[in-house]
């Protein structure tokens, strides 16, 4: 179990090392340990000590909590407030259509721990290249899930660009459902711009095919809501 642990670190400082364009000897100079060493933490053929695990979250300007393993399990406290769809997930995928490239946009998830019954810490990887990589991604935020008797809000700080905060609210809902719609708040870059977009949150990877883009998409009664309430909204 021990060293299983360690390769995965290992394995994500090797990600996001590559994701930065670093290459082994530039860390080890940015951390202060020799590029042997550095190796040998890549490879899981050694443990890292808290203080340079630290270290290296710093030098690669993320969370030290993104480079430990997910648990397989975990015990939360019991909350009512906490919705069916949200009930002892360590990680969920959010889906948005991007009118501007015409593509898909996938997040992962990562839901690290729980601070107080009703609120965890989370990570969110956008634009992964896939669903087994998703560590490889154009941006990482890092932020809070709250959970409330009617809906759900992530808030989230972009780690590359701080200028960027995001919201994502989702409606409550204690059916035990797998997917659920919310509506994603956030910063165009090209052009920079506020924008909200619709976004389809999903449980487990869904089939990335036409019928999820479709779904994606604005819709005709999108746009009817749209003119009724002279707001977007999704239900």
């Amino acid at each position: 179990m021990k060293d299983k642990i360690t390769i995965e670190i290992g394995s994500k400082i090797r990600s996001f090392r590559k994701l930065r364009g670093y290459t082994v000897q530039q860390l080890s100079d940015l951390i202060n340990k020799s590029k042997a060493t550095l190796s040998k933490y890549e490879s899981g053929q050694i443990d890292i000590d808290i203080i340079t695990m630290y270290d290296i979250a710093a030098a690669l300007k993320i969370q030290v909590e993104q480079l430990l393993p997910l648990p397989t399990y975990k015990k939360y406290v019991p909350n009512d407030k906490i919705p069916a769809f949200f009930r002892d997930l360590s990680q969920f995928y959010i889906y948005m259509f991007d009118g501007r490239s015409r593509s898909l946009n996938r997040c992962v998830v990562d839901v690290l721990s729980q601070m107080t019954p009703d609120t965890f810490k989370i990570v969110m990887y956008l634009n992964s290249r896939d669903h087994e990589h998703y560590q490889n991604c154009e941006f990482s935020y890092f932020g809070t899930m709250k959970h409330y008797d009617s809906l759900t809000h992530l808030i989230l700080q972009n780690q590359d660009s701080p200028i960027e905060q995001v919201i994502v609210t989702v409606m409550a809902s204690f059916v035990n459902v797998d997917i659920k719609w919310g509506l994603f708040f956030g910063l165009s870059f090209r052009p920079l711009m506020p924008c909200a977009e619709k976004a389809l949150l999903s449980r487990s990877p869904l089939k990335e095919d036409e019928k999820l883009l479709k779904q994606l998409m604005v819709s005709k009664e999108d746009i009817r809501l749209l003119k009724l309430y002279n707001m977007m909204t999704v239900t």
